[in-house]
């Protein structure tokens, strides 16, 4: 039975590695777009490979421990958790690799003002990414609530970033592909988001047991009527 707390914790400790590592990711490609850095933007685009490859290793931890210690109740629930938590994180890796790539390709064009718009979806999106992590490592329900809440409001905030990108495209046609790259930003800050979200509800899940994916404000304490 030692062996198999030794095997949590591992799995525990690559899940939080893995955790920061995207975190970091998102950071400096947001910094990479902010500064027109593209030497970190590259950097920042080199980097996703050993995210992938955290991934795997994660995985494939995860189904030892459910193939050697066939864990029950709690520990299977956190197991489960650990599986979807692990695919959200490398997908958010995967986003954050895209906007270095918008990055990269926005620092050698003429700046863009309304760029600077994006710093609002960006801030809700990387506090609900912190926010969904912290819920994991304090296994608490109600910050994990709070990420559910916040994601709306990314929602709209990308909602009103693409009207304002189409306006800007009537105005001046011949930066299209500049400003299509601000959405490519834009979106990818909401899938970001999302897949917060994802992480909080697979929190709530491993808390309490319950499955709250599709029952909208039932749990945020939003009214669905």
């Amino acid at each position: 039975m030692l062996q198999w707390h030794r095997e949590i914790e591992r799995l525990k400790n690559s899940i939080l590695s893995l955790s920061s590592l995207v975190e970091e990711q998102i950071t400096k490609a947001m910094i990479a777009l902010e500064r027109r850095d593209i030497d970190l933007a590259k950097q920042t685009i080199k980097k996703d490979q050993e995210i992938d490859n955290m991934e795997i290793q994660i995985e494939e931890e995860c189904l030892k421990i459910l193939a050697l210690y066939q864990p029950v109740a709690d520990e299977l629930r956190f197991i489960v958790s650990a599986l979807k938590m692990n695919n959200d994180l490398e997908r958010i890796g995967d986003l954050a690799a895209n906007i270095a790539k918008r990055a990269a390709f926005l620092s050698k064009r003429e700046k863009l003002d309304i760029a600077d718009d994006l710093k609002d979806i960006s801030v809700k999106a990387r506090n609900m990414v912190k926010k969904s992590l912290d819920a994991l490592i304090n296994k608490d329900v109600e910050l994990a609530r709070q990420v559910l809440i916040a994601d709306d409001e990314v929602d709209k905030l990308n909602k009103e970033m693409l009207k304002k990108l189409l306006e800007e495209i009537k105005h001046n046609p011949e930066k299209a592909k500049e400003y299509f790259s601000v959405q490519s930003v834009s979106k990818s800050l909401e899938r970001i988001a999302d897949s917060a979200t994802n992480i909080a509800e697979d929190v709530f899940y491993m808390c309490t047991g319950q499955i709250i994916r599709h029952q909208g404000g039932e749990f945020t304490g939003e009214d669905t009527n």
